[in-house]
């Protein structure tokens, strides 16, 4: 896989954050990259914008909004 330095993730998976190579191997991409520092850091979605998000697409068969 291109557009990966392996050599370093492992050392700082391994060795900087202290994962056992099946650890370090369980890692999706993604995640690795989480738990070593990099991306956005965005929050999850809050409470508030699931319920519009519900209020605009009700299941179908909901009769009190609780499904």
């Amino acid at each position: 896989m291109s557009g990966f330095d392996w050599p370093a993730l492992m050392r700082a998976g391994m060795r900087g954050a202290g994962l056992r190579p099946a650890e370090f191997w369980a890692l999706t991409p993604a995640e690795l990259l989480i738990l070593l520092g990099a991306g956005t850091g965005e929050a999850p979605m809050a409470r508030a914008r699931l319920q519009e998000l519900s209020r605009a697409f009700p299941d179908e068969g909901a009769k009190d909004g609780r499904d």
